[in-house]
């Protein structure tokens, strides 16, 4: 069984760590020098970590006949300057870990949440922009119907205005323009009734000032008819202007008058524009001018 020897660790000259690596060294130089010159290295055989423990040096490599030496325990220390500069392979602390999982990716419902916000709020405003124009729309609609509807029930009032105004005006002129000197107060009244207004008043004024005296003083009789064809058409008038309210009409009447003054009987061809307002009794005549 092999002695055990302790080996020290001193540094000093005559430290038996000292003496150990001179004989390594002297060891290995003997094998260089073995392998060389072809004798037998005495150490061959023995195991590397035996031959270790007794020389007290680090393992030794061969490479190519030559023997290196491990760096020995007492080489240059680490530079006190190194652990200031910063490493350049180190990762750089400030740079997104490229390993680092995702918040957004780890979550995917919150992903799904934000992204649902960030699409809710331009359909949101969408849809009241939509609402304002369908809104909008709606009003512009209702207030085409309203004016439309207006429009319509005004053109059939006018329309009815027009018919209604003419038949009035086709009645009253034989009435207004006729007087017979033998029942004046009868055409007077007859007349008197289809009148309206300031027209109405004036007429009344007129009849009993003017024409009733002169018609007694000659026996004067006047008849007017509104002009009929020939053929048996509808009679000559027509409606110049109408509102729902009121009508301009303008006829073609005939007089055919007779007195002491006149000899047999003289027609006189009139044209006549009459004007008619309607009343809670119909439409009546509110003024009558010769053209």
């Amino acid at each position: 069984m092999a002695n055990t020897r302790t080996r020290g660790r001193g540094t000093g000259p005559g430290s038996p760590g000292r003496r150990s690596l001179t004989a390594a060294a002297r060891a290995a130089a003997k094998r260089a020098d073995g392998s060389r010159s072809g004798a037998q290295d005495p150490l061959d055989g023995v195991p590397e970590d035996l031959v270790n423990d007794l020389t007290g040096l680090p393992p030794v490599e061969k490479v190519v006949g030559k023997v290196l030496l491990a760096p020995a325990e007492s080489g240059p220390g680490p530079d006190p300057e190194a652990s200031d500069r910063p490493d350049p392979k180190a990762p750089d602390p400030k740079a997104p870990d490229p390993e680092a999982p995702d918040p957004k990716a780890s979550d995917p419902e919150a992903s799904d949440e934000e992204a649902s916000d960030e699409e809710t709020a331009p359909r949101g405003r969408r849809r009241a922009r939509l609402s304002a124009v369908l809104a909008l729309l709606t009003v512009a609609g209702l207030v085409a119907v309203a004016v439309l509807g207006w429009q319509y029930r005004d053109g059939r009032r006018v329309e009815a205005a027009r018919a209604q105004a003419l038949t009035a005006a086709q009645q009253a002129a034989p009435l207004v323009l006729s007087y017979d000197y033998r029942h004046l107060d009868r055409d007077f009244a007859a007349a008197h009734g289809r009148l309206t207004g300031s027209f109405r008043d004036e007429y009344g004024r007129t009849t009993k000032a003017v024409v009733a005296p002169t018609a007694k003083k000659y026996k004067g009789v006047v008849k007017a008819s509104v002009v009929t064809p020939p053929d048996g058409g509808a009679p000559a008038a027509s409606v110049a202007s109408a509102s729902a309210d009121s009508a301009v009409v303008v006829l073609f009447v005939n007089q055919v008058t007779k007195s002491t003054q006149v000899s047999g009987s003289r027609v006189d061809l009139n044209r006549v524009r009459m004007t008619l307002t309607r009343t809670p009794d119909g439409w009546k005549v509110s003024a009558v001018d010769a053209l």
